[in-house]
């Protein structure tokens, strides 16, 4: 997979940094296969890289496609980094019952080991739902 462009807001630079390098590092990894999907997904486009609460946030501003799709540290366990998405979409639950096996933050996002291979078909999957949110709520509504 091609990596994506280097990060250039300086404050999402300095997000990355400030992590210890085991979860810079996965954090890097969420952050190549959210640009991966974005590319692979009709309808997505471009993202906007920026930080919300602080944390390394993308999302479908040209497209409007899609919820905001955040990643982090996971606050109560240092070992792990999670992806979250807004806490009223519906993307979470049916992902719990297709998924049990992921640890699930809630109904705002998934959890990940930091030192562990991430699921990839799995998150991939999820990623691909959520910046194209906006897009299968229209369509189911009409």
């Amino acid at each position: 997979m091609p990596r994506p462009a280097p990060i250039r807001d300086p404050a999402v630079s300095a997000a990355f940094a400030s992590y210890p390098p085991r979860l810079r590092k996965a954090l890097m990894r969420l952050r190549d296969i959210i640009f991966s999907v974005a590319a692979k997904s009709e309808g997505v486009g471009a993202l906007e890289e920026t930080l919300k609460w602080g944390e390394p946030s993308y999302l479908t501003t040209s497209s409007r496609s899609g919820t905001t799709v955040r990643i982090g540290g996971v606050k109560d366990d240092p070992s792990k980094v999670a992806v979250f998405v807004h806490c009223q979409t519906n993307l979470v639950a049916p992902f719990r019952e297709r998924y049990p096996q992921l640890d699930f933050d809630g109904n705002r996002g998934i959890r990940f080991d930091a030192a562990a291979p991430l699921p990839e078909n799995e998150l991939r999957h999820f990623l691909a739902l959520a910046l194209t949110y906006h897009v299968r709520k229209r369509h189911a509504a009409e």
